[in-house]
């Protein structure tokens, strides 16, 4: 049986080659990232993921931000590597922030007593359905990218540069750009140690 979503699944993967030349426009990239974040799917319908999108210099000042930010704690000589990496992020063409509205967490928390402890959960599983849509969208527009776990070390600055709200938690960065190399293969697991069927 072929699947076009699953062709689509299979399309995404990490790139760390990025360039700064899209094969579409700023507000096609714009456009695709919305409308992925959009349609992802969340509990309640809650829609608590927020997205900040940087294209070309803002994208290279969060990189630049992120490396200040680590430089304070990397030990001086292993800083090359680590800089070497967020350069290749700041290569590319931009980084959609991707955050949780806290706010709305804590609203769904007051109304639904009852399910308050799994709101948390269900946000953040809402936010990474929001990032893989990106993602895959991205990979269907031949947009390379990957994601990144920078935060909190960045938050503040974020919260500075872009006049992101304090209840906007920012849970992961996505640099995109041009596919500047081929993509790695991808390793698979066994079936057996992942999937058990019944019936």
């Amino acid at each position: 049986m072929s699947s076009q979503a699953i062709s689509l699944f299979k399309k995404r993967r990490s790139q760390y080659a990025l360039g700064k030349s899209l094969p579409v426009s700023q507000n096609d990239v714009t456009h695709l990232i919305k409308q992925a974040v959009r349609e992802a799917p969340s509990a309640f319908n809650a829609q608590s993921s927020r997205a900040v999108i940087l294209f070309g210099a803002e994208s290279q000042k969060f990189w630049e931000r992120a490396k200040d930010e680590l430089r304070k704690i990397v030990p001086a000589e292993a800083f090359a590597a680590t800089e070497g990496k967020l350069n290749s992020f700041a290569a590319g063409a931009g980084t959609v922030l991707f955050f949780v509205d806290t706010d709305v967490v804590k609203g769904l928390q007051e109304q639904f007593a009852l399910y308050a402890d799994n709101f948390p959960v269900w946000a953040e599983q809402s936010n990474g359905m929001a990032q893989f849509a990106v993602w895959t969208a991205l990979a269907d527009a031949d947009i390379g990218a990957s994601l990144q776990h920078y935060n909190p070390l960045v938050d503040q600055g974020v919260r500075e540069a872009w006049g992101v709200p304090a209840h906007w938690t920012l849970r992961a960065q996505m640099p995109f750009g041009s596919n500047e190399a081929p993509h790695g293969e991808k390793t698979y697991m066994e079936d057996e140690a992942r999937f058990k069927v019944f019936g």
